[in-house]
């Protein structure tokens, strides 16, 4: 697991001296704290190609520095990730005539994309960002794993590119803009971070997740390399489907267990973590080291059901009790997000990486069982509500017009403003609902935080589009599904792969993630809703085909998740801190929220009529990212 970094530049564009890419790779010496490469090279017309590279040794702790080439120097690669299948597709390579150097999956990548060029990344399992310079061609291309667990950001003109791993490496370039994205600011209110392929800046964008990049002769090109249909099988048995899963999932945990250094797993104690957990189990001679942190708060604290489940499964297991001092490490993660990210559970995920580092180097978890199997409760109601659309035109409209305004509600928590809220968002068609049914600011309240001259900027056409997109593009008739497969390319990548991959890296820690495979997301998507869902079960799937690592007191546990009081420290611990930062004459926020509606989200959530912790850590997130840029 590393961090990359690169310039390449036209006879008439501008290169970057040592110095200045030296900043660029030590900005993310937390991601490669075990050395830097650097491979720069530049030709008689003036252009040139600096690649760098700061790694964290995971394979072939000896001989997989970086950059790397193949025999003749002409294909150049720094890249950010494991392939898993990099034993697999080396004797193939070898029988064609390629010349391995090292026992690395690096140099794996240089004799692919000789042997089938642009094709070359349609052989990988893994989770990779990478760089490939061909040096015949003076071709650069970028390519990013299929589900996003490795980022990569760029800024292309049209005589230079610069990429990176993280935002705060672009950033130690001068002529870099910082210019904001206002419409950004929109996004983040919607759905808690940024979306791809926009940044909180206006100059810096995200790579897509399965697409590559192309940058030759000035023209930098985009294309998706894996799109699949994930539709559900109807010819096999349900038995049969669960055989292929099992048996893929299986093979996938043990691509993930192959490395140089200690390894070992998260374990919550839910469905997701305790069936990777047993697989590992399963396939070593070595009790599993598990890892799990508690939180001295009733309903946030899972570490009873991590230990059952460790109990059950035989490992070794570590449990870490946090107080967390929220204010200094809210300023931590702003450094490491380098752009606005709403999602409170960095936090605890920040806190089970640095316990899980002093012990292993590559933890596995359990990420992409919720959006695979069907773990949020949203999943079944969006589902049901099909029935709501095959009602008459006008009985819908009175249902979520006036027959929704009749409904009292006073208090958020009270049943019947729970009702009303489910009556207003029938009305939209089935992408707006779930749009804000994801959205922790519906667009009624953006609009009354924005000062009206910034409201104005934003097209409410495009308001929430990233994730309306997404549901209206998926060719299945079942809600459910739609749902499922929304979040496999939105909130999967933009806000949980990305939160685990940046915490993570800030301690020098690998996470791989079995359920992530392409292989078991293939797998996965033939299973019908009906048999994802069942009443009274929790992942009936994933509870039936790995029952042996299940005791009975964890099969059906509510969903409890990973995240931190934030009710209760917006009343109490941080209640004067987000006051004094939210309504300070200077706020980052008054840019373009009124101060008297943050006032009285604010007085609402203290007096208990409103539960507004979720969107004052996020208000407190983008004030505390934009004092850092004023600075």
């Amino acid at each position: 697991m590393c961090g990359i970094a690169g310039v390449a530049w036209t006879s008439t564009g501008q290169p970057v001296d040592r110095e200045r890419f030296n900043q660029m790779t030590d900005s993310m010496a937390h991601r490669g704290p075990d050395g830097r490469g650097i491979h720069r090279q530049e030709f008689s017309d003036g252009s040139g190609i600096t690649l760098g590279h700061r790694r964290l040794s995971i394979i072939d702790l000896a001989g997989g520095a970086q950059p790397m080439s193949n025999e003749d120097d002409s294909i150049w690669v720094s890249f950010n990730g494991e392939i898993y299948n990099y034993r697999e597709l080396r004797p193939q390579l070898e029988q064609a005539g390629h010349q391995f150097r090292t026992n690395s999956d690096s140099e794996t990548i240089v004799h692919l994309y000789e042997e089938y060029g642009e094709a070359f990344v349609s052989h990988l399992r893994g989770m990779f960002a990478i760089a490939l310079w061909d040096n015949n061609h003076r071709r650069l291309i970028l390519a990013r794993d299929r589900l996003g667990q490795k980022p990569l950001v760029y800024h292309a003109t049209p005589d230079r590119l610069t990429f990176a791993s993280e935002i705060k490496a672009l950033l130690q370039l001068p002529e870099t803009s910082k210019e904001i994205r206002h419409e950004s600011i929109d996004d983040y209110l919607t759905y808690g971070y940024v979306p791809h392929p926009w940044t909180i800046y206006r100059d810096i964008k995200k790579l897509p997740p399965a697409h590559l990049a192309i940058y030759e002769n000035g023209q930098f090109t985009t294309k998706c390399y894996w799109n699949p249909d994930l539709r559900p099988d109807q010819t096999s048995s349900v038995e049969e489907l669960k055989d292929e899963l099992q048996t893929t999932l299986s093979e996938s945990v043990g691509l993930r267990m192959r490395s140089d250094v200690p390894l070992g797993a998260f374990l919550s104690g839910g469905i997701d973590s305790t069936v990777i957990t047993g697989v590992m189990q399963e396939l070593s001679s070595q009790p599993t080291k598990t890892f799990t942190i508690g939180f001295p708060v009733d309903g946030f604290d899972e570490s009873a059901y991590a230990q059952t489940a460790a109990t059950h499964l035989g490992t070794e297991h570590q449990l870490l009790e946090v107080k967390p001092d929220s204010v200094e490490l809210l300023n931590k993660l702003v450094w490491l997000f380098d752009e606005p990210f709403a999602d409170s559970s960095a936090v605890p995920t920040y806190y089970v990486s640095e316990l899980t580092r002093d012990h292993v180097v590559v933890a596995l978890t359990g990420d992409g069982g919720d959006e695979l199997f069907a773990g949020y409760d949203r999943y079944p109601t969006v589902h049901n509500l099909r029935r709501f659309d095959r009602m008459p035109t006008f009985l819908r409209k009175a249902i979520s017009g006036p027959m929704a305004k009749l409904v009292p509600g006073k208090t958020e928590s009270s049943f019947t403003r729970r009702l009303r809220n489910r009556m207003q968002i029938m009305g939209g068609t089935p992408s707006q609902r779930y749009c804000n049914w994801v959205t922790s600011f519906p667009l009624s309240l953006r609009n009354e935080l924005y000062h009206t001259e910034w409201s104005q900027q934003f097209n409410e056409l495009e308001q929430g589009a990233f994730i309306s997109e997404l549901f209206s593009s998926s060719s299945l008739d079942d809600g459910g599904l739609s749902a499922m497969r929304t979040d496999l390319r939105s909130y999967l990548p933009c806000d949980l792969l990305a939160k685990v991959d940046i915490t993570s890296m800030a301690h020098g820690l690998e996470c791989r993630s079995p359920f992530l495979d392409h292989k078991v997301v293939e797998a996965a998507g033939k299973f019908k809703f009906a048999e994802m869902t069942q009443p009274g079960r929790t992942k009936p799937i994933l509870t039936d085909t790995f029952a042996k690592h299940f005791p009975e007191s964890l099969k059906n546990r509510k969903k409890m998740g990973f995240t931190v009081p934030l009710d209760s420290w917006f009343r109490n611990s941080l209640q004067d801190y987000s006051q004094d930062m939210l309504l300070a004459e200077d706020a980052f926020c008054s840019r373009y929220f009124k101060p008297s509606a943050i006032e009285n989200m604010l007085r609402d959530h203290h007096t208990g009529k409103w539960n507004h912790g979720e969107r004052i850590w996020s208000l407190l997130f983008l004030e505390t990212w934009g004092k850092s840029q004023l600075s």
